[in-house]
């Protein structure tokens, strides 16, 4: 079975399309004399997150704290740096998670004003100074992709070529053996009506299999 697709239209729930940044933005508060700086930007991956972070050192040395919050599939982290466990790094990724971000850096650069502000007002900080950032941020939807593989016999591999096609698919490799084995990607929203139509149109003949990615 094709990763991610049936044979049969699994019951779906209406979620939101993921969005990512189209490019940095920033934000700046001062609560009880505490300045913090605040960035989103697109990010791809843990590495370039903590690159990013590292810079940042560079550009504050005197800062107090740089905490930061990546959402990006299984490389996501959420980094307090010294500031009371869950005050910082968590709600600043709640904040992208409840906007249906996906591959988005979050950093706040904190300059300490001499005076605490308790668990809850750090929590307020750092989730309104990233909150703040992404009111500007320009957004745009990020499409999910879906990898299908099938196998088919040589009377039906035209059939599935103008499917490709006409679908807008991308045909990503063909190999010929006993039978026509292809691999092709396509958004994920169309995946399911896709295979329904080619199951259709097969009677039984067409085969889907687990893609060698």
């Amino acid at each position: 079975m094709a990763r991610g697709v049936y044979a049969r239209a699994p019951p779906y729930t209406h979620r939101p399309m993921p969005q990512t940044l189209a490019a940095p933005a920033h934000s700046e508060l001062i609560i009880k004399k505490s300045r913090f700086i605040g960035c989103v930007q697109p990010m791809a991956d843990r590495a370039s997150a903590q690159a990013a972070v590292d810079a940042l050192w560079k550009q504050h040395p005197g800062a107090a704290h740089i905490c930061w919050a990546l959402l990006a599939g299984g490389q996501s982290a959420a980094v307090d740096d010294g500031e009371p466990g869950g005050t910082a790094g968590r709600p600043m990724l709640d904040v992208l998670r409840h906007q249906d971000l996906e591959g988005v850096l979050a950093t706040v650069v904190r300059y300490f004003g001499g005076v605490k502000l308790g668990a809850g007002g750090l929590v307020r900080a750092y989730t309104d100074t990233v909150a703040q950032a992404l009111l500007t941020a320009p957004k745009v939807t990020l499409q999910r992709m879906a990898l299908l593989q099938c196998q088919v016999p040589y009377s039906l591999e035209g059939l599935l070529r103008r499917e490709i096609e006409a679908a807008g698919a991308e045909l990503v490799d063909v190999q010929h053996g006993t039978l026509v084995s292809l691999q092709l990607r396509l958004p994920q929203t169309q995946a399911v009506p896709f295979v329904q139509r080619i199951n259709d149109h097969g009677q039984g003949r067409v085969g889907w299999t687990e893609p060698e990615v």
